[in-house]
């Protein structure tokens, strides 16, 4: 009522505007002489005015006269950026935001009621992070520089000391099957787990190390480590030895002590690990158990039937007899062991196999021996590290952590590591550049330190062989050194004019590329054909390898590794061959065909008569004498032009060819045995003598044999 009022009464001024608030007041007051602005009590219905000034409009004149106008300076943000730690004090907050405490304070009290002081560790990062926030600042997480010293220089990670025996547990026994090949190693690890793995493998033989972790009917777990018993492999049963609690060596019934057998002796007993004799195949009629026992007793393992202390199961791995027992010979030898470790803390373990799979990457086989590998966990192995992102069993199922003595395969490295490695886990990604870091540069060192040590020999050797031809030239005078010397010697030095062959090896394992490469090793016929290998790596055959090959004109050689169609079709554009073999003696012996394609043919003599010399004849032939030697073939066939031997007094006086053949006086071919003839050679002044003896023989092209033996 009083508002409308007042608009009422109080038209608008040109230059004013009517304003009306309404206001609750005790006291009301006298209106003024102008009213420009209204007040109407809500209690007495009474309006009071007050004067509002407006400032008068400057003229054109005044407003060129007036100065520029400056804007106000905006208000400069101290710390845009705040530089936060983790575990950072109030007071570090306050300093390093350049606000005072009571500010930093008042901005935790949003996260955090609880009460905090200048000295309070701020534990939570949220807080600090919102914190920073609240003060209208952004953050900058760098590393705390209380530890900045000692993060700046890079360290390596060890293996932490022993762990206190209270706070050990029990755990299962990590068991290796070695033994010769075909022995039945990998038949027994089916019969135990109720599987069928020897059907995979590629001729009846393990060609790397397979980890398994097996759970028996009796409820006893045990992971088994089963190591490949073919010659070429005995770098990998080495590593499966070190890695094991039990070792148990089996031995065939039928064949005894084996090559392989006694190299797994010797590698059980330089790790100091406990031997289980398995003697196998008893089922087979030529069986002899008795005299398996006795060969082993020759190598200093004394079993238990003959007295010793090397328990001994008899088994028949493929009709399943005996297991039983040899389950209960191992868990009892666990129990007298007394196998324990720790759970807690960083994960410790070894590397036993690695590969890499399409659809997977890279992948590496471990044996946990301390702690509880997850999810997540950061793994350094020598000069590789990983972040776990899967780990699956040996049937390729995912597990969600791997317990001591589990065998996991593992996924997430970023480089692949080297079998027989050490695994140590470290608190994050930045520890595990921090160790590879200093890793590598320790490395480097060492190969600087062996570099330096060749160029030293090499430099000495260089300065004997200048100071000797410093003196030649000396001896030679100004003008002749010229000429003696000629021109500037060629700096590529051309081919030594041996054939090569050139190679490049993929596997689908470290362990058999490894395997492989020390087969090459026995090569020894290098004066005949050099053998090079490009290079060698694991998992399926790229278009980088191909190139490689095409350039090299190598061979590409494959192990247990399928090439992609696609891969096939560039191989079969850019003509290179791709061998692939899944057995490694075959592949070795394709090496071998290919060396001896690069060698000439051997000839190879081929005798086809022999006569003994009755007389020497001397006769003229268009006014020219010539020599015949009179003599009868003893043995197979004399013809004319084939290649002969003279043989007086056990050494050879002449070879060349005969030249003409005459029985009687007629010219013939050919002269069986038991006939006398007269032989005229390419040589007329070649005289023989009664008793000498004449080989005729032919000459064959054959292929030429390689001078290499592989072991097996």
């Amino acid at each position: 009522m009083a508002a409308s009022l007042v608009r009422a009464c109080f038209k608008p001024h040109s230059l004013t505007r009517l304003f009306t608030e309404i206001f609750k007041n005790t006291e009301c007051h006298g209106a003024g002489n102008k009213f420009m602005r209204a007040k109407v009590c809500i209690e007495c219905h009474c309006y009071h005015t007050t004067p509002v000034f407006f400032k008068r409009r400057k003229s054109r004149e005044e407003k060129k006269k007036a100065p520029e106008f400056t804007p106000k300076p905006k208000s400069i943000i101290k710390q845009p950026v705040v530089d936060v730690w983790k575990n950072m004090t109030v007071k570090e907050l306050s300093e390093s935001s350049g606000r005072s405490v009571n500010d930093v304070l008042e901005a935790i009290s949003y996260f955090d009621t609880n009460r905090y002081n200048k000295n309070t560790v701020i534990e939570d990062k949220n807080i600090i992070f919102g914190s920073v926030a609240k003060l209208g600042a952004k953050y900058k997480i760098i590393a705390s520089p209380h530890e900045k010293n000692e993060e700046s220089k890079d360290h390596d990670v060890v293996k932490r000391p022993p762990p206190d025996p209270s706070i050990c547990i029990k755990r299962h026994p990590v068991v290796t099957v070695m033994g010769h090949v075909d022995h039945g190693k990998t038949t027994l690890l089916d019969s135990l787990r109720h599987t069928s793995v020897v059907a995979s493998e590629f001729g009846g033989i393990t060609q790397h190390i397979g980890a398994f972790n097996v759970t028996l009917d009796t409820g006893e777990k045990i992971t088994f480590l089963d190591t490949p018993g073919h010659a070429a492999f005995s770098a990998m049963r080495a590593r499966g030895a070190q890695a094991t609690d039990i070792v148990v060596l089996v031995v065939a019934a039928d064949d005894g002590v084996m090559e392989q057998t006694i190299q797994s002796i010797k590698m059980a007993r330089d790790a100091n690990v406990p031997i289980i004799v398995a003697i196998n195949k008893i089922d087979k009629p030529e069986a002899d158990i008795k005299r398996t026992q006795n060969m082993l007793a020759q190598h200093g393992i004394q079993v238990e039937a003959l007295g010793g202390e090397v328990p001994s199961v008899n088994i028949s791995a493929l009709k399943g007899m005996n297991l039983k027992e040899l389950v209960e010979t191992i868990v009892a030898q666990a129990e007298i062991m007394d196998l324990k470790g720790d759970p807690k803390g960083h994960v410790e373990g070894v590397v036993v196999e690695v590969s890499t799979e399409i659809g997977r990457g890279k992948l590496a086989t471990a044996l946990i021996q301390r702690g509880t590998l997850r999810k997540g966990s950061i793994l350094v192995c020598g000069l590789a590290w990983a972040k776990v992102r899967a780990m699956f069993d040996h049937a390729a199922n995912p597990v969600s952590e791997a317990k001591l003595s589990d065998a996991v395969q593992i996924i997430g490295w970023r480089e692949l590591p080297l079998v027989g490695d050490e695994i140590i886990e470290v608190e994050d990604e930045k520890r595990a550049h921090v160790v590879i870091r200093y890793r590598k540069a320790k490395e480097n060192a060492t190969k600087a330190v062996e570099i330096m040590e060749v160029i030293k020999q090499k430099q000495t050797e260089h300065e004997k062989v200048y100071k000797v031809q410093l003196q030649e030239r000396r001896a030679l005078g100004r003008y002749r050194k010229k000429k003696q010397y000629g021109d500037r010697p060629k700096e590529i030095q051309e081919d030594d004019g041996i054939p090569r062959l050139h190679v490049l090896v993929k596997g689908d394992v470290l362990g058999s590329v490894e395997a492989i490469l020390d087969v090459f090793d026995t090569y020894g016929d290098e004066n005949r054909c050099h053998l090079d290998v490009i290079h060698y790596g694991i998992g399926p055959v790229t278009d980088s390898d191909i190139e490689l090959a095409d350039a090299f004109d190598a061979i590409i050689y494959t192990f247990n590794v399928n090439s992609p169609r696609k891969i096939e079709d560039v191989a079969k554009k850019f003509r290179v061959p791709i061998h692939s073999y899944k057995v490694i003696y075959k592949l070795i012996d394709d090496i071998k065909n290919e060396i001896c394609k690069k060698l000439p043919p051997d000839h190879v003599e081929e005798k086809i008569g022999e006569a003994n010399v009755l007389q020497h004849f001397e006769i003229t032939e268009r006014k020219k004498k010539i020599n015949v030697a009179g003599c009868r073939c003893t043995d197979g066939i004399l013809k004319k032009d084939s290649s002969c031997r003279i043989i007086r007094n056990g050494e050879t006086i002449y070879e060349g060819k005969v030249a003409g053949i005459k029985h009687l006086k007629t010219d013939v071919n050919s002269i069986k045995s038991g006939v006398e003839c007269g032989l005229r050679f390419e040589n007329p002044d070649i005289i023989v003598q009664p008793g000498d003896t004449i080989i005729c023989y032919v000459t064959h092209e054959v292929q030429p044999s390689v001078n290499w033996d592989p072991g097996f």
